[in-house]
Formats: C-alpha cells, structure tokens, sequence
C-alpha cells in the first residue's frame, strides 16, 4: 500500500472491525482516478467496488439524448457499486470522476462474500446504502424546488463533507452539467457568493472562506441529507 493513502482515510472501511479489514485488505487495491473517468455505464455489469479516499463520484442519470443530471455524490464517506451486494449486478446510472483524486478498488465476489458472511459489515453497509437513498431522493427535491443559487450552496457542501479539504476543483461547465441547470445560472450564482465572501472561485479552483455562512443560505436539504446520514452511519 502507498504512504501517500492508506484505506481507512475512506469512513466505511475505517469503521470496519479489525477482523474484516484483514480479510479485505489483501484484496484492496488502490487507484489514481483523473477527472472524467467513467467507472462504469448504465446497464453495465459492475465488476468492482470503489472506496474513494480523496476524490468525488458523481452519480448521473443519463437521457436518450445524452442529456444528465447528478443524483448523487459519493466520496470519502462511502462506496461506489452498492448493486453488487443489493443483488443488481447492474444499475440505471453512470459513475464519473468530478473531482479527481485516488480510490481502493475492491473485486464483486470478493466484497458479496464478506456481505453476506459478515453481519456487522452488511448492516453497515445497508446504512449507508439507505443514507445514500436519501441524497438521491432530497437532490429530486431540491433540483425541483429550489433556485440554483440554493442547488449551489448544497452542492458546494455535501461535496466539502466528502472531500479532506476545503477546495474543490470544479469548472463552472461541469457544475452546470451536474446540476443540470445552464452554466450561466452557475456563473451568477457563484459570482453571488464570491461577492459575499462565502467562496473564491477562481479558474476552476472553489475555496470555501465561510462555512456557517454558506450554510446559512443554504435550503434545507442539505441539513436533512446530512442529518440522516450521520443518525445512520453512527448506528
């Protein structure tokens, strides 16, 4: 394993039991992830787990026209791939690299074993699974009812709390296109919050100068995202 990384900087494996890490860990393998890597497609068959340590994954539903929209994130908080243990094997969504950074990589049957041997590390990881359902869920409501300036601040947010850092490297285009909104909403919006002094945005570089702030203009839905994910994931 790198000095660089080590896998317990991801939350669910650091929550692993001694014992389970041990038999995990031989099997674990970890990857450089650059911005824009596709993990996997709609309907393909999914063949690994990841466990992000530093970088973003976007969850995306994709149209016919190739047309897409973020319906959820996941960083150093979880995993990528729960169909391989729901039973899936395949899902409706793709699995990109917004912000780049390192994962451990870990083979289905290696991880579907450990699932359904493993009572404590099934129970977590049905928690987060459920965690995950309620981002999902929250995100329709938000990307529905609420302006993209608010979109924004909970966007900026969730991906902060999955990130080691208070900087994200994201271009105004892609945030559009994560949103699904057009990328002159994101231009104001961010502009808005620069002039405040909430964020400074500047060549594709996000850095938070006001957390409680950003917060604050926040809508509600990142408070109930974050709310239920941490009642879950302390259980």
């Amino acid at each position: 394993m790198s000095a660089t990384h080590v896998p317990t900087e991801n939350h669910l494996l650091r929550t692993l039991t001694a014992d389970s890490m041990a038999r995990l860990l031989p099997h674990l393998e970890r990857i450089e992830l650059p911005l824009g890597t596709v993990l996997y497609e709609s309907g393909e068959a999914l063949h690994h787990v990841y466990f992000p340590v530093d970088c973003i994954i976007s969850l995306l539903y994709v149209l016919l026209d190739g047309s897409s929209a973020e319906i959820a994130v996941v960083g150093n908080d979880g995993l990528v791939g729960i169909p391989l243990f729901m039973g899936g094997e395949t899902t409706s969504n793709r699995a990109l690299v917004q912000s780049a950074g390192h994962a451990y990589r870990l083979p289905g049957p290696r991880l579907k074993d450990e699932f359904h041997s493993n009572d404590a590390l099934q129970g977590l990881f049905l928690r987060y699974t459920q965690a995950l359902i309620t981002q999902m869920a929250q995100t329709v409501v938000c990307n529905r009812h609420h302006s993209v300036h608010q979109q924004l601040c909970r966007w900026i947010l969730l991906s902060l709390d999955r990130l080691p850092s208070s900087q994200l490297n994201m271009t105004q285009e892609l945030i559009a296109n994560m949103l699904g909104v057009r990328r002159e909403g994101v231009t104001d919006a961010a502009g808005k919050l620069q002039r405040l002094g909430v964020i400074h945005y500047q060549r594709g570089h996000i850095t938070v100068l006001d957390r409680p702030r950003l917060e604050a203009l926040c809508c509600e839905c990142y408070t109930v995202v974050k709310k239920e994910t941490d009642r879950l994931m302390r259980g």
